[in-house]
């Protein structure tokens, strides 16, 4: 979830940004996020959507999620390859953040939810995921 928070945080600080009379700024803000998400979609997928698919029921939320984060990847490919001064560029960051920010609430207000009420062990489960998150950091 501080991931969640992160972006969010970001994405206002990008909306206080011009693009093109700040270039260096928006550059790095959006490279810092896209570079958080990959990895948190990478430790999303490796360990909390396994654990989820033998805790849950409900498979279409997954299947959702899987979607989003192809969506998410998509944009933060687009977003790698384009300068702050190119016309789309905060409108590519812009649907982005919308789209995860829509990826959260479904996370927040109905997957985790459904893993508490499942007695999935979200404790431990955070413990893989922090620590796998520090390891693909580096």
């Amino acid at each position: 979830m501080e991931d969640h928070d992160y972006v969010k945080k970001a994405y206002r600080t990008f909306q206080k940004l011009d693009p093109e009379e700040e270039p260096e700024e928006a550059q790095a803000l959006v490279k810092n996020v896209c570079a958080a998400l990959k990895v948190h979609t990478a430790i999303e997928e490796k360990i909390l959507y396994p654990a989820a698919r033998r805790a849950l029921k409900d498979k279409d939320l997954l299947e959702e999620a899987e979607v989003e984060h192809a969506s998410a990847k998509i944009l933060i490919r687009q977003l790698e390859r384009m300068k702050p001064k190119d016309p789309k560029f905060a409108a590519t960051f812009t649907v982005l953040c919308e789209y995860v920010e829509h990826h959260v609430k479904e996370e927040e207000n109905e997957m985790f939810p459904k893993l508490r009420r499942a007695r999935l062990n979200l404790r431990a489960l955070g413990k893989k995921l922090l620590a796998r998150k520090i390891a693909l950091s580096r």
